[in-house]
């Protein structure tokens, strides 16, 4: 087996063997620590652009198969795993992690030390990286890095590109794609919602237009700033129609609502992160995949209140606004992998939308 590196801004080189595509890519270097759900992972529109590490140390030993893509495709830039297992063993195994990859022309590497690599992005963030082949220059590849700007139009690259629906006998939503995980709309399903997805460009106006029950905003990847249209639009359904915000749609309501958000230095990124919920002190496990948080002290003045906190770092997990029926969480409800503590958050926002309606709330 060939050799591959990482090369990192900081000038560190991680020397391993060459796993899925020897094409050369770029991307953000962020670590998962799930033990289980690398497919989930890899298909996850939230991870566009970035080089995933995962630091598990075995993975590939269940395959891939069909049932399990959260999107039509994988949005990754390139994986670190530190051991990969050639021949996966499950029934429902249809190929092999380094076939999936090769598959997708996705760069790879295994053999390396992640748990040394976690600790390094754990202690100077999220860092700038590039998989490529040994005969590249490690100097010249590390002046690229630091010349190099993080995309910012992430959003436009995995949002569908028409709407679509997916009938239902219940009460009619609207869901925002920003970059949706596929289990957040099989929830929806399960729940019998009259669904129409749109993409992330899509107007309140013709939000409105279409009479929806309830308005769910999706995960998606990158910087919320960054889709500003996005955040208008959230500020003009406000007060016309319930809202369910999701990951990047938790951030996209705070931001709308005039609260502010920040990078963090490393992010959440796994399935196995404690939240409290403040309103009923109970505690859970979720999953959870973002680069960025609602800054607490820019909620002053806004209408809103937290409801959800990090056990790890007391990060806002949660929001609620105190007069219009809007809520939002920063993890994953669908636990798409993970575990489904949350999951009945989608019940909360279906009982959301029959209250409005039993009080007969009038929208402007």
């Amino acid at each position: 087996m060939s050799k591959q590196q990482l090369i990192l801004e900081n000038g560190t080189v991680f020397v391993g063997e060459q796993l899925g595509s020897s094409n050369g890519m770029k991307g953000e270097v962020v670590f998962n620590t799930g033990m289980t759900g690398y497919q989930e992972i890899m298909t996850d529109p939230s991870y566009f652009g970035q080089i995933v590490v995962l630091t598990y140390p075995l993975i590939g030993n269940y395959g891939i198969n069909r049932s399990d893509f959260e999107s039509k495709a994988p949005f990754i830039s390139g994986l670190v795993v530190r051991e990969a297992q050639d021949v996966p063993s499950h029934w429902r195994s249809e190929q092999s992690l380094d076939a999936f990859l090769k598959s997708y022309d996705i760069p790879a590497i295994q053999g390396i030390d992640t748990r040394k690599l976690t600790k390094m992005i754990r202690e100077y963030g999220t860092l700038r990286g590039k998989i490529c082949s040994m005969d590249v220059d490690a100097s010249e590849v590390v002046k690229e890095l630091n010349k190099w700007e993080l995309p910012t139009h992430q959003v436009s690259q995995v949002t569908t590109k028409m709407s679509y629906t997916s009938p239902g006998q219940g009460r009619r939503i609207v869901l925002v794609d920003f970059g949706m995980k596929k289990g957040i709309l099989r929830e929806c399903v399960r729940r019998g919602f009259d669904i129409t997805v749109v993409p992330a460009t899509t107007g309140a106006e013709e939000i409105l237009n279409l009479q929806p029950d309830g308005v769910i905003l999706s995960n998606g990847p990158g910087d919320p700033k960054s889709v500003p249209d996005a955040i208008q639009m959230v500020r003009e359904l406000l007060g016309k129609t319930p809202i369910f915000g999701i990951c990047l749609g938790h951030q996209l309501l705070a931001l709308a609502c005039g609260a502010n958000t920040e990078k963090m230095r490393f992010g959440h990124r796994g399935s196995n992160h404690p939240v409290k919920d403040l309103e009923t002190g109970q505690f859970m496990l979720t999953s959870q995949n973002h680069g960025y948080t609602v800054d607490e002290k820019s909620l002053e003045l806004t209408q809103l209140s937290v409801t959800h906190l990090a056990i790890n770092d007391q990060t806002i997990e949660g929001l609620k606004h105190r007069d219009y029926p809007a809520f939002s969480v920063q993890f994953h409800p669908e636990a798409s992998p993970g575990p489904e503590d949350s999951n009945p958050l989608f019940d909360k926002f279906q009982q959301m939308i029959e209250q409005t309606k039993k009080a007969g709330v009038q929208f402007a």
